[in-house]
């Protein structure tokens, strides 16, 4: 089924809306957990539905390597195979084409990678990555990209999105073919051109020439300054689709996420909930602590006395502190349970505010709130 978006309020550039797939609506502003491995590492299908978790990400490359398309395929697709009844976005293996740049060669046909599991080559080209998609039956699949690097000229920027726009059409044309069974889902372009907004323009345009039913800003959240990723969500946004979904990937904190909202852009994914979450950083209404810290010890409150989560109604800073310093696993568990349920509130809390029409008082409170900085963790 061919995803189908609607707008049913807005507030400046802010909205709020409705993605519909074959797994169910996605209210939006919405924000995907990060399940690479078929997983939102440790959480259950059940607790995630439970969180507010409307949608989740899949990654096509780490699935293609472990366990293998074939293998999913043989489940009925990736929603079977995790146990996962909601929808389902996969990305294309963009994002390693720029993270694993030690192990790889880029060519115009694709890429070639060493397996960072056994080094062994493989090759990932707009083709092999539509397939595994396919194979997978995710409801949003995208196009294979070249995400790039920041900084980057802009004559490295331009061949770079020049090469990722190429990969689109072919992308595009492998996923639609007419001699497969229908898609299952519907493919996304990204638009690329790193910090110059010309390119982004440009890129724009050439994906426009296609059919698609929604569209990502990609490239961004790779180490850019935010003054600079924010001028060129400004100056891009408002040339995209009013029509389609706005995915911005990879993004990220907090106050990144209301930012962009206020600018646009209807559905995020980043790892640092879950991340943050295994490494100790928990984040509340003021910001973000460190439960590593020894101030924490015999602290007998919960991590936030405003959340209403599994873990602050029944757990202690101090009981979390020591099941990290333990390294028991029920800790990440606990920590993962919060700092999701956090990201899942706060896009509930986008939701509501849009509704009402305070979305900008609303932010302007956020942001305020965070200002007092917590533990100022990152």
């Amino acid at each position: 089924m061919r995803p189908t978006f609607s707008a049913t309020a807005s507030a400046g550039a802010a909205r709020l809306g409705r993605l519909t797939t074959a797994h169910g609506v996605i209210e939006t502003p919405a924000f995907m957990p990060v399940g690479t491995y078929g997983t939102v590492k440790a959480m259950t299908p059940e607790e995630l539905t439970e969180l507010g978790a409307q949608i989740v990400l899949g990654n096509t490359f780490h699935l293609m390597l472990r366990p293998g398309a074939a293998v999913i395929a043989a489940h009925g697709g990736l929603h079977r195979f995790m146990h996962w009844e909601r929808p389902i976005l996969t990305d294309s293996g963009g994002f390693q084409v720029f993270s694993l740049e030690s192990l790889r060669r880029i060519s115009e046909e694709g890429v070639r990678f060493r397996s960072p599991i056994d080094g062994r080559e493989v090759r990932l080209t707009p083709e092999d990555s539509m397939d595994v998609q396919r194979a997978l039956r995710s409801d949003i699949a995208m196009a294979l990209d070249d995400c790039t690097a920041h900084p980057a000229t802009e004559t490295q920027a331009r061949q770079s999105m020049e090469r990722s726009m190429r990969w689109a059409a072919r992308s595009h044309a492998h996923y639609h073919r007419g001699d497969a069974p229908a898609p299952p889902g519907g493919l996304f372009g990204i638009v690329q051109g790193g910090m110059h907004l010309p390119l982004r323009l440009a890129s724009l345009e050439m994906l426009l020439r296609l059919d698609w039913p929604g569209l990502a800003v990609g490239g961004l959240a790779v180490g850019e300054p935010e003054e600079e990723r924010l001028r060129v969500l400004e100056g891009l946004v408002p040339h995209m689709p009013a029509d389609r979904p706005r995915y911005l990937m990879g993004v990220g904190r907090p106050e990144d996420i209301v930012a962009a909202v206020l600018r646009g852009i209807d559905l995020f994914d980043c790892v640092i909930p879950t991340r943050h979450a295994r490494n100790g950083h928990l984040f509340t209404a003021s910001g973000v602590i460190n439960i590593r810290n020894a101030i924490y010890q015999e602290d007998l409150a919960p991590i936030d006395a405003s959340c209403v989560c599994y873990t602050c109604r029944n757990y202690t800073r101090s009981y979390l502190r020591h099941l990290d310093r333990c390294n028991e696993i029920l800790g990440s568990r606990l920590n993962t349970i919060h700092n999701l349920h956090f990201y899942l509130s706060l896009m509930g809390a986008l939701r509501a505010a849009l509704a009402a029409g305070q979305i900008e008082s609303w932010a302007r409170g956020f942001l305020a709130a965070r200002q007092t900085g917590a533990d100022a963790v990152a």
